[in-house]
């Protein structure tokens, strides 16, 4: 049995400020969800970076990152592009990340935003229009 399925999955519920995060060690998804504009993000994102570390030591063979935000303050940006740069290092190793970046139809701040995180995250980078997030 590997790392990977021994592992918990991470279920956080979403709140005004913060996020549902769905990480599911088993299928090799991680999602995040909603609003992240988070008092502390370095407090919020601490649970998902030591998940993400361990998850990391034995990645699934593929990784979906999907990401599903209405809006992110600066600080979650940062702590958001330090997450995707650990996945630059597992795809390194030869497994497949891909990343997936959903907007609403019509936002185009959110467009732009996963514009930018596809110009300079080197993984696989799909940006998707949705109705609604």
């Amino acid at each position: 049995m590997t790392n990977t399925q021994q592992m918990e999955n991470l279920i956080i519920d979403s709140s005004v400020k913060t996020p549902q995060i769905d990480f599911n060690a088993e299928k090799g998804v991680l999602l995040f969800k909603g609003r992240s504009i988070p008092e502390n993000s370095i407090n919020f994102f601490k649970p998902l970076n030591d998940w993400i570390n361990l998850y990391c030591e034995q990645p699934n063979n593929a990784t979906t990152i999907e990401i599903k935000l209405e809006y992110f303050n600066t600080s979650s940006s940062k702590c958001l592009l330090d997450i995707l740069r650990r996945f630059e290092r597992v795809a390194q190793t030869g497994k497949d990340v891909v990343v997936k970046w959903f907007f609403e139809t019509e936002d185009d701040d959110m467009e732009e935003a996963g514009e930018d995180y596809k110009a300079i995250i080197k993984l696989p980078f799909e940006l998707i229009e949705v109705e609604e997030i």
